[in-house]
């Protein structure tokens, strides 16, 4: 992993989300029984639908969490750096879709476009989301931690901002995208290991709650060597049902998508065939655990064709709010960094005279 470029490191964060998201997502709420049967190892792209509007999606089509992804992606490239809430809320503004309601996006999220084109602040506008533990922002928050390679504490304090569009500063969701954006930013850097990964999240994340349960479920797996044995130890504990989103809190997929990027050892394929196969809200398990995992290792033996296909089913989704392939938001994300650095090197030379 120490040969791997920063370059192929963000194309594998942000292909092992969205070719996750949309293998995920054809079993998207689905119990691990229903898959073993149905599929026994799920590892292809599936045409499934959402919603119950009657679309049937093209084998690679993205999700909701994707669309918020490229939303937050587009902010980045535009500004070349760095991006907060309201330069978010702009692109929310200008490029979602009428049409995309109900189709690529959640019901709430229509209610948060609508208040943002009010001219609330958009630091305002996660306090009217009324899931404050949702996974949201933490399956999505991948460009985040890459425009903050290697700075983990950035990485926080962009989370703690962009991420008030969605919920509030001091909700549950937060301190749970935290995990996933330190572990891309530190996954990122030249001699990152798996080891040196959970490090950065045990030493950055909020000790009360989330270092707390995730150590306690590293532990719990620890003897674990597939996802089979991975999904009978988490069943015990992650089990909630009959409320709206009871698959999506924020810290059970976090945490079961650590759990399996410690169990593959950060291998890309392997993290996105273990966490699609592991039911229940497979889709933002897969995003968040093959994100990390492709940061660290990027795209070396991963298949090419699940990256065309999903291209592929990009190019004729009428609902996106971005036609971009995987690599050109990688590098559009790679650019802005970039840009930012010798932006920030240029100002310290004049500096250091």
């Amino acid at each position: 992993m120490t040969n791997v470029s920063l370059r192929d490191k963000f194309y594998g964060c942000i292909a092992g989300a969205h070719v996750g998201s949309a293998m995920g997502a054809a079993v998207e709420g689905w119990l691990y029984p229903q898959i073993e049967e149905k599929y026994g190892t799920l590892e292809q792209l599936l045409p499934y639908h959402h919603y119950n509007n009657g679309w049937i999606r093209e084998p690679g089509t993205t999700e909701d969490g994707i669309e918020r992804q490229k939303l937050m992606i587009t902010a980045i490239i535009e500004k070349q750096d760095r991006v907060h809430a309201e330069d978010v809320k702009k692109i929310w503004i200008r490029d979602i879709k009428p049409i995309s309601a109900g189709m690529v996006s959640e019901p709430f999220e229509a209610t948060l476009l609508a208040m943002a084109k009010t001219g609330i602040p958009a630091r305002d506008l996660g306090k009217y989301c009324d899931y404050a533990g949702l996974n949201s922002f933490s399956r999505s928050c991948h460009p985040i931690g890459l425009i903050n390679a290697g700075d983990e504490q950035g990485a926080i304090a962009d989370v703690m901002e962009v991420g008030q569009l969605y919920q509030t500063s001091n909700s549950r969701g937060l301190q749970w995208a935290c995990v996933t954006a330190v572990a891309i930013a530190a996954g990122t850097k030249p001699n990152a290991t798996v080891d040196s990964v959970l490090g950065a999240v045990y030493d950055h994340c909020d000790k009360d709650q989330v270092v707390k349960e995730i150590d306690r479920e590293l532990k719990r797996t620890e003897g674990c060597a597939d996802f089979r044995d991975l999904r009978a130890v988490f069943d015990p504990v992650y089990s909630g049902c009959g409320t709206p989103y009871a698959f999506s809190s924020a810290n059970e997929v976090v945490t079961k998508a650590v759990c399996i990027f410690r169990m593959v050892k950060g291998d890309l394929k392997a993290a996105m065939v273990s966490a699609v196969n592991m039911g229940r809200d497979v889709d933002c398990i897969t995003a968040v655990a093959s994100g990390i995992s492709g940061a660290l290792a990027g795209t070396d033996g991963f298949p090419k064709e699940w990256i065309e296909q999903t291209d592929r089913a990009t190019g004729i989704n009428r609902y996106t709010n971005n036609y971009r392939t995987i690599r050109e938001h990688a590098d559009g994300l790679y650019g802005a960094y970039i840009a930012r650095y010798e932006r920030m090197k240029s100002i310290f030379e004049s500096m250091a005279v």
